[in-house]
């Protein structure tokens, strides 16, 4: 007999673990959404239609060993992700998201201890590390209600999309304010406008629990402004950034103000690009942001992409109709949507632009649902995001209507809205469950 004999791990229960060439093979292609895998066996995953969930066992032993390969080289579309089921995977816990995104790849995962758990020897150089925990839930926060009176009421949005009626406001009441996700799993409203005639511009912040619970008003940091965007960063801080100073009429800055992932918000810092506002921000790839659209005294359809360290670029051309008074929200693992605001008049558009995990943005996609604008948009249920209420028509006719974008970016037709119809208010994501 020749051939290279090769070392094999024995187990905690003193079977001896198979090498890789021992290893068993599915006969049947994984092509589902989801699917639950043992050890000592390989797997074809064909993500062709979809994403997949990969489920590793609850009950592994040292040198367990598991393959997983990419039937139909789609990984890049429609990525493997897996969930370690309880047990940490390269040291991190099953709290935190890996995602296999590299087409044509293959994985060979061993199990080693309770510290390290799951360990690639084998993955093709790929990008394997844990990223951001993926947020569960929404909340739509402050604006304007009937008759222009500001309000300071929430609605949370269950990690199944439904939307909650309201909850009594807790702080100042406002609108044109901008909210934002931090610390991994709360949230922050801040600045906005806090009354409806005269230079009444704020800086005040309102943070959010990871259970949805709204804290009283803290007197801000910054430069008091409306008409600006947020969007979270780094994993765990977030960023505002542009809008206006004036409470009346229109001074547009580009300023940006960094917060910290305890929810500390940062001093001025001079902004990169256009000075405008009534644009929409939302998060993207791994860590970073992406300003877009907004109003500099004209529609305007630019983006400014934010890097992980909060360095804002200069910018970009940007794809699609120009417009303003619209939201933006991340969806789908790494991709990000804008949609609906106003092109024309305020009458309001439904069209929607995707963001893919390097930031380029896609031309238009043709609306879904009632035409509005200064609505909010929020990340829910992990890869799912939802827009919500808005301006419908030329008069004001505050809505309260939603509509549901897939971890596909497909969105739904109008769902009838709970809660008080309102415009220029805030929406984000918080809560890890």
């Amino acid at each position: 007999m020749s051939g290279t004999i090769v070392n094999n791990i024995t187990r905690t229960s003193g079977t001896i673990a198979p090498t890789t060439g021992g290893l068993s093979w599915s006969s049947d292609v994984v092509t589902g959404s989801t699917a639950t895998v043992s050890a000592g066996n390989g797997y074809w995953i064909n993500t062709t239609s979809n994403a997949c969930t990969v489920t590793l066992p609850s009950s592994a032993e040292i040198g367990d060993q598991i393959i997983l390969a990419d039937y139909a080289r789609t990984w890049s579309t429609n990525n493997l992700i897996i969930d370690s089921n309880g047990n940490n995977f390269q040291g991190e816990t099953d709290d935190f998201i890996v995602d296999y995104s590299t087409a044509g790849q293959s994985i060979s995962i061993v199990f080693s201890d309770s510290t390290k758990g799951w360990i690639p020897v084998s993955d093709d150089a790929v990008v394997d590390a844990p990223v951001t925990p993926t947020l569960q839930k929404g909340i739509f926060g402050f604006g304007n209600g009937s008759g222009y009176a500001n309000t300071g009421v929430t609605n949370i949005v269950s990690s199944a999309g439904v939307v909650a009626s309201d909850v009594s406001a807790v702080g100042t009441a406002r609108n044109s304010l901008a909210a934002a996700s931090y610390g991994g799993d709360k949230a922050i409203f801040a600045y906005g406008h806090t009354s409806t005639s005269g230079n009444q511009t704020s800086s005040l912040k309102n943070l959010v629990s990871n259970s949805g619970v709204v804290a009283s008003d803290v007197t801000g940091v910054g430069t008091a402004r409306r008409y600006l965007a947020a969007a979270s960063y780094g994993g765990d801080k977030a960023i505002f950034a542009y809008g206006s100073t004036a409470g009346n009429g229109v001074s547009y800055v580009s300023l940006k103000n960094l917060v910290s992932n305890s929810g500390v918000v940062a001093a001025d810092v001079s902004g990169v690009g256009t000075a405008r506002g009534l644009l929409a921000a939302a998060s993207y790839g791994v860590g970073l942001a992406i300003f877009a659209y907004g109003y500099t005294g004209s529609r305007v359809s630019m983006k400014n992409l934010v890097n992980s360290s909060g360095v804002v670029a200069a910018d970009v051309s940007g794809v699609g109709t120009a417009r303003y008074r619209l939201a933006a929200a991340s969806y789908g693992v790494g991709l990000a949507i804008f949609g609906y605001g106003d092109s024309s008049g305020v009458a309001g558009t439904a069209i929607t632009n995707k963001v893919n995990s390097s930031g380029v943005v896609a031309s238009d996609t043709s609306g879904v649902g009632t035409t509005r604008g200064e609505l909010a948009a929020t990340v829910f249920g992990g890869d799912r995001a939802i827009f919500g209420y808005g301006n419908a028509g030329n008069s004001p006719t505050f809505a309260s209507m939603t509509n549901i974008v897939s971890n596909q970016g497909v969105v739904a037709s109008d769902v009838t809205g709970v809660g008080s119809g309102r415009n220029q208010l805030a929406a984000t994501g918080f809560s890890l469950g």
